[in-house]
């Protein structure tokens, strides 16, 4: 809570991810992928109450033991591939409405922190904005990406000057996915994240890796043993 605003966190797990079937509740580090997210939200300072919005029995069974709620199924209409993201969040808002900030934690974010949650809370309030959401720097800057076109002749991606030292190019930031939050009145309005007048607060690359393959499963494996 902030002052007398409740805060509710939604972690969105459905059953059908593609790239690494049954992400959500994979073993990572003795804990399900989902069990992550779950704590770090139950540690945060703010967050009044957490959520895991999912089609599958398996995934709200997980995270009840987790210590998460699972107060509704969600429709299977909005666990496809195709569904846009922040359905399932607008839907999680009809269901529950005496909210007025909803915290997006993705669980393809084991390594963020309560504090990053915490963190990006503060930043939106600081700011008087009505949205903030997680960056971090990119490993590789977009000024030195390049498209291909005819017989894969390069083409710079961003038509600038030419930079030849990386510290001497413009900064730039990525999402990282981590942490999207927002006052619920205004996201139900614009139906997404990314509207005008959305801050961000900045996370460090070690704890921006965002699980998508096997290889990022192996990877926030050895990150979290060490």
């Amino acid at each position: 809570m902030i002052g007398a605003r409740r805060v509710l966190a939604v972690i969105p797990a459905r059953g059908g991810s593609k790239g690494v079937p049954r992400k959500n509740i994979r073993d990572l580090a003795g804990k399900p992928l989902l069990a992550w997210s779950i704590e770090a939200a139950k540690r945060s300072d703010h967050i009044d109450r957490v959520i895991v919005s999912s089609e599958d029995g398996e995934i709200l069974d997980v995270a009840k033991a987790w210590g998460a709620d699972v107060p509704f199924v969600r429709p299977e209409l909005l666990a496809r591939d195709e569904t846009p993201g922040i359905d399932p969040i607008l839907h999680a808002l009809e269901q529950l409405p005496d909210y007025e900030y909803v915290v997006l934690l993705q669980p393809t974010s084991p390594l963020r922190t309560a504090e990053d949650i915490d963190r990006c809370i503060e930043q939106m309030l600081r700011a008087k904005a009505p949205c903030c959401v997680t960056v971090t720097e990119p490993a590789k800057s977009p000024y030195w990406m390049y498209t291909l076109g005819a017989d894969n002749r390069i083409e710079p991606l961003i038509q600038a000057e030419q930079v030849a030292r990386r510290q001497d190019l413009p900064p730039a930031y990525a999402l990282n996915g981590a942490v999207y939050v927002a006052e619920t009145e205004w996201l139900k309005r614009s139906k997404s994240f990314l509207a005008a007048g959305v801050v961000a607060h900045i996370m460090p690359g070690e704890r921006s890796l965002d699980i998508d393959t096997e290889l990022d499963l192996y990877l926030a494996e050895a990150m979290l043993k060490r």
